[in-house]
């Protein structure tokens, strides 16, 4: 293996690691799965992919250009993290007290169905603020040189797209996973995940408010 192929596996790596565990599939798809409880298994599946490919280009998108925009904005990463962190924690929260709770729009309402693949289902429960705070820091530093750019966009890319499938299978297959455990072992596991995510949400905030409290004078 040479070296440059080496440090795009190593690239690789990283960014899965990064970003799987703080997007966390198997703790949405039961959260998917209630909130498409509804829908035909085909139309699931549709959805399914439509979250994963929006999730895949937020995620590229956050990577690419995320320090720019916030610069653009005046805006920092903190910021961001607090003020996402406050929409995880209140989803978190809505589904935690009853999963109905959270709006699921009519099989009559097919353009409302749609835009569900977005809000809530990619962002934030897919990819929140502490997500795309991750993948911004993983942007942050630029290539220096052409080499280490043609080292650096695969291994994202690929990353991304490691982490985008997983969510893909997640969902697509949530509903063989209720199956398995049961009405009483999913409502059990939605639960626990609604209160995982209030949990990630208060983090996310409480992360960004220490470093803005940081930044205070004296």
């Amino acid at each position: 293996m040479t070296a440059d192929l080496r440090q795009i596996v190593e690239g690789v790596l990283l960014v899965f690691a990064a970003l799987f565990p703080i997007v966390n599939p198997l703790g949405g798809a039961p959260i998917f799965l209630a909130m498409t409880s509804d829908y035909a298994p085909e139309e699931r599946a549709s959805l399914a992919w439509r979250v994963t490919v929006n999730a895949f280009i937020l995620l590229v998108a956050s990577v690419a250009t995320g320090t720019y925009v916030l610069e653009f904005f005046g805006l920092s990463v903190p910021v961001v993290q607090v003020g996402g962190g406050v929409v995880v924690s209140t989803l978190g929260w809505r589904l935690l007290q009853d999963p109905s709770a959270v709006d699921r729009p009519s099989p009559q309402a097919a353009p409302q169905r749609r835009n569900l693949a977005f809000y809530p289902l990619t962002m934030p429960l897919t990819v929140g603020p502490g997500s795309i705070s991750v993948a911004i820091t993983i942007g942050a530093n630029h290539p220096d040189s052409v080499r280490s750019l043609l080292i650096n966009v695969p291994a994202i890319l690929i990353g991304v797209t490691l982490v985008s499938a997983t969510v893909f299978v997640a969902y697509r297959y949530a509903d063989r996973l209720s199956r398995m455990i049961g009405e009483t072992g999913m409502t059990v596991l939605l639960r626990l995940s609604a209160f995982i995510l209030l949990c990630i949400g208060v983090q996310i905030v409480w992360n960004g408010a220490s470093a803005l409290l940081r930044t205070l004078p004296g």
